[in-house]
């Protein structure tokens, strides 16, 4: 079943962010937008460039009032040991979740259960704590953090004004639809 459309579970983890640790609950993604992006693990291979690439996009998704959170089941303890070690995650300045007990990583479905890792998954949550997209990858491939924008921008429209979708490859100045039987085998 599809996770879109529905609220997140509550939960409450350790997490490493900027030389110390935090705690972070399902209460921090509500009343902003949010990016949770669940990757393997800590010291692996895609992981880390990912996450920078996720750094690199965070100023663009910070100005549209959006909070980014990475996760894994690894410990606060090891994302600070990543954080000291790799020239990548020291760049970073959003929260990284950990998830040793994989709760988080099963609520939102996509633990590997039988390798004990959470999937390449990323979810966009309104202010609402409601799913409102998500995207899961296999391990091999790396995710384009860029692509985050226009999707979060698409769905900021649609919350703001309700009876429009955005087609296809919509972008913020483009034109939306209006939903309504005139539309209907005239696309």
């Amino acid at each position: 079943m599809s996770l879109v459309g529905k609220k997140i579970e509550e939960f409450s983890t350790d997490a490493y962010l900027g030389g110390k640790f935090i705690k972070v609950s399902d209460k921090d993604f509500y009343g902003k937008w949010s990016v949770l992006c669940f990757y393997p693990a800590d010291f692996s291979f895609v992981c880390p460039t990912e996450l920078e690439d996720l750094e690199e996009t965070y100023p663009t998704l910070k100005s549209l009032g959006v909070e980014v959170y990475s996760a894994s089941t690894d410990t606060h303890f090891v994302h600070a040991a990543w954080h000291e070690h790799s020239d990548a995650i020291s760049k970073i300045t959003y929260p990284m979740l950990a998830d040793p007990s994989q709760k988080i990583s099963r609520a939102f479905d996509v633990l590997d259960e039988e390798a004990g890792l959470a999937q390449r998954g990323t979810f966009i949550i309104d202010p609402d704590g409601v799913i409102q997209a998500l995207e899961i990858t296999a391990d091999g491939i790396g995710r384009d953090a860029s692509q985050l924008v226009d999707k979060i921008k698409a769905a900021q429209y649609v919350r703001n004004h309700p009876g429009e979708v955005c087609p296809a490859k919509w972008k913020e100045d483009g034109a939306s639809l209006h939903v309504g039987i005139d539309l209907v085998g005239k696309i």
